[in-house]
């Protein structure tokens, strides 16, 4: 049974850090492609990062880049996002997201297994 299991949100002033992690098991973990998406409150969805197999190829929604950075660690089966900068419009239950194939993808359809989100909220 696969599972992705996120930790690392909580409340966090404007300006602010923080680095959500992604736990992966029951999969052969560096043979997928995985992505962080989020939902805010009352929207959908959106993509956020991906990153293929090694890691060494990232993608990024234009709202993050050069605020968020997605990594891996394959011998640890283990996802990141380093948050920093944080703004109120970040405050969103954050996802981690598996998927074979092609790694360069921000539609939620194409992933093949989600975790269950950590809330981030961005607040003073």
């Amino acid at each position: 049974q696969v599972q992705l299991v996120e930790s690392g949100g909580g409340l966090v002033q404007p300006g602010g850090s923080l680095r959500l992690s992604c736990a992966g098991s029951g999969l052969t973990f560096s043979s997928y492609a995985m992505g962080w998406f989020r939902q805010g409150p009352g929207k959908e969805r959106e993509f956020v990062a991906s990153i293929n197999w090694n890691g060494g190829l990232t993608y990024y929604a234009d709202s993050v880049q050069g605020r968020f950075t997605i990594s891996r660690d394959n011998a640890k089966n283990a996802l990141y996002l380093q948050m920093n900068n944080l703004k109120p419009g970040d405050t969103a239950v954050y996802f981690c997201a598996a998927k074979s194939g092609y790694w360069r993808e921000r539609l939620t359809r194409r992933y093949d297994y989600w975790g269950q989100g950590t809330q981030v909220t961005v607040s003073s």
